[in-house]
């Protein structure tokens, strides 16, 4: 939800309540544009309570009886700042002229807050409102769409000629809990097996690709299930026709699984619910759909409208027919899954990177027209051409159809996921795009090159130690999500900031600028040059390769609190003592014992002793008493647990449970 939008529901103003939510205990950063959904709904519980409201908002209530056009004229002078009127959308250059600056000091204003865009393109308000905001204005929404006549109206894109519309193939995204079983269930459909490429098991990019079923096509998305994707998994639902929600037999309902219907309902996409690993002994799949129920998907066999169907990813099973009813769903929208072929094409930036040999490559997804080899193309603001193309398979083609997933190579620039590619056929348009491109370029690299004398400065003026990033990733969903999650850590004690984000390979000038800097140098899924490693030696600069998430959040978190003089103590809260060894698999075995002292939980570390001496330390991933998933298990207690770790667990080991918390 972004901050606008939440400060609208409360009837403040954004600025109050970026000051409030840390007083409340919340804290998303000064800078930061969204706010994640569960931390929103906890703000909007918090400030419902009429004492808290009271004590900290009594005076800054924005719904006010509303005033003629004099009266607020009158009332912005009276106070001092200047009103401003913004439309859904505008245009840069409209929005500089209405704040009375130049076009390039905003510019270089958004650039800072992470956004870049020319000066003809256009902004959403949301965007708009924050920056204007923070420059001093006071913002109204409007109903027209300033300074627009110059920009296209991609919803008139999309829409299809009813003479030429023909139909294509539905698109589907699978949506869920992470660990669920998604990429499994992608991997059946299409008969290959990537989930040993991805880090951790969790899918890392989002991709998308075709499959063919009694002589029909269905083009998938594959969208990452880790948490800090949630970014990327809403754009992955805008573009989708149908949605897959899938939920593990052995796990039932989850935040992510809320979090992934929140996403597909604010899509209006119909969809179907995949109940996976019903291979699993003592699943009840009936618990599944009474938790489906008490989130409002009341399954059809229980009397309601949500369409079920029970799989096994893993064993194969039912996946036939989860197709075929996807087949079904798709004939009762066929009205709205149609393209029309004879117009300009259009399609969104689903994934972007940098490729070592290929240079800067994205995959879009075309929703109208048909893609051709040689054509101009607007991606954001910035024209290219398309060199060439690669399907799915990574063979090479010449077009591409409407609902087809295709690599485009050859670009000047890596695009943002999310953006709109169009072809254009006029010629003014294309030679104005490159000169804006030119511009908005020139205005980076001086953003980039005053952003170390900045931080420096800053140095002298903060009242608090700060943590200084410089991230590199291999593509744009990565960084974005990587921030995202960043934006989350307490920031009490200790100043995050990014000094430099950027893709590819770290390079001997990231380690140069690292040094001035004196910042973290962190990578993602990329490696670092030979010039870097041998600067980062004789610069004394450590450099940090992850290709987790997780990991690299942590490593963040801890440097946080070691900068911030947090000490750190280990907790023990309760021993269990082996009893029978269930299953063994690679890193992980499932082990039933018995309570002996405290209490033993879930997502938490443990140490394992044999004969009293500690062998090993493990991760508590799930635990299951009676038959039922629990969170914790008290002293007297059999419970079984899944334990992963490298060594193996014996009868009459002993797991101690611990938590780190700060002393």
């Amino acid at each position: 939800m972004n901050v606008t939008e939440l400060a609208r529901k409360l009837r403040i103003t954004p600025a109050k309540l970026r000051e409030v939510m840390p007083k409340l205990g919340f804290d998303i950063g000064l800078r930061a544009i969204k706010v994640d959904p569960t931390m929103a709904q906890a703000i909007l519980e918090k400030l419902s309570d009429p004492k808290i409201r009271q004590k900290y908002l009594t005076d800054d209530v924005v719904e006010k009886p509303k005033k003629s056009g004099e009266a607020k004229q009158a009332e912005s002078k009276k106070e001092g700042n200047k009103v401003i009127q913004i439309s859904e959308r505008i245009v840069v250059k409209e929005l500089s002229k209405r704040m009375g600056m130049p076009v390039t000091n905003l510019i270089l204003e958004l650039i800072k807050n992470g956004v870049m865009a020319s000066l003809n393109q256009d902004i959403d308000f949301e965007t708009a409102s924050i920056i204007a905001e923070d420059l001093g204005f006071k913002v109204e929404k409007s109903e027209e769409r300033a300074g627009a006549a110059h920009n296209i109206d991609y919803g008139k894109l999309l829409q299809v000629d009813k003479k030429n519309a023909v139909p294509r193939p539905p698109v589907v995204v699978v949506m869920g809990h992470v660990d669920h079983g998604k990429t499994k269930l992608l991997d059946v459909i299409r008969q290959t097996n990537i989930m040993e490429g991805e880090a951790g098991g969790i899918t890392q990019h989002i991709g998308a690709y075709q499959v063919e079923k009694g002589g029909r096509l269905l083009t998938f998305i594959d969208t990452p299930g880790h948490e800090a994707f949630s970014a990327m998994r809403s754009r992955g639902a805008q573009v989708a026709d149908i949605a897959i929600l899938i939920v593990a037999a052995d796990d039932g309902v989850q935040p992510q699984t809320i979090e992934a219907v929140a996403h597909i309902r604010q899509a209006g996409l119909p969809f179907i619910v995949a109940i996976n690993k019903i291979d699993k002994p003592g699943v009840n799949i009936d618990k599944v759909k009474s938790d489906l129920a008490n989130i409002g998907l009341a399954a059809e066999d229980w009397g309601g409208k949500t369409i079920c169907v029970a799989i096994s990813a893993k064993q194969n099973l039912h996946i036939d027919e989860l197709l075929e009813t996807l087949f079904l769903v798709a004939d009762m929208e066929s009205d709205k899954i149609v393209a029309d072929e004879k117009s300009l094409a259009v399609g969104t930036i689903i994934e972007s990177h940098i490729d070592k040999g290929e240079g800067p490559v994205a995959t879009a997804l075309i929703h109208n027209g048909i893609l051709k080899k040689g054509e101009i193309v607007k991606i954001g603001e910035r024209a290219n051409k398309i060199r060439a193309m690669k399907n799915w398979k990574g063979e090479a083609v010449d077009r591409a159809m409407p609902s087809m997933p295709v690599k485009i190579l050859g670009l000047k620039n890596v695009p943002l996921v999310g953006e709109i590619l169009q072809v254009l056929a006029d010629r003014k348009e294309i030679r104005k795009l490159f000169k804006n491109r030119k511009e908005l370029s020139r205005l980076v690299e001086q953003h980039q090159a005053t952003k170390t004398e900045e931080s420096e400065s800053d140095e002298e003026k903060k009242e608090k130690p700060q943590v200084n990033l410089i991230l590199k990733a291999d593509v744009f969903g990565s960084i974005e999500a990587i921030i995202e999650s960043l934006e989350k850590i307490n920031q009490t004690r200790v100043k995050l900031v990014i000094i430099k984000q950027g893709l590819g390979n770290i390079t001997e000038k990231d380690v140069e600028q690292a040094a001035t800097s004196k910042a973290y140098l962190l990578g993602f899924n990329v490696k670092m040059t030979a010039e870097a490693k041998r600067q980062a030696v004789e610069e004394n600069i450590e450099i940090q390769l992850f290709n987790v998430i997780y990991d690299l959040l942590l490593f963040v978190e801890e440097e946080i609190k070691r900068v911030a003089g947090v000490e750190m103590v280990e907790k023990t809260l309760g021993k269990l003592k082996v009893l029978k060894i269930f299953s063994t698999g690679k890193n992980w075995q499932i082990v039933g014992g018995r309570v002996e002292s405290g209490k033993i939980m879930s997502d938490l570390m443990a140490k394992i002793y044999r004969g009293g001496e500690l062998i090993e330390q493990a991760q508590v991933v799930s635990l299951e008493a009676g038959k039922e998933i629990v969170k914790e298990a008290v002293a007297g207690q059999e419970c079984g647990m899944k334990i992963k770790g490298i060594v193996e667990i014996k009868g009459g080991d002993e797991i101690e449970v611990i938590k780190i918390e700060e002393k």
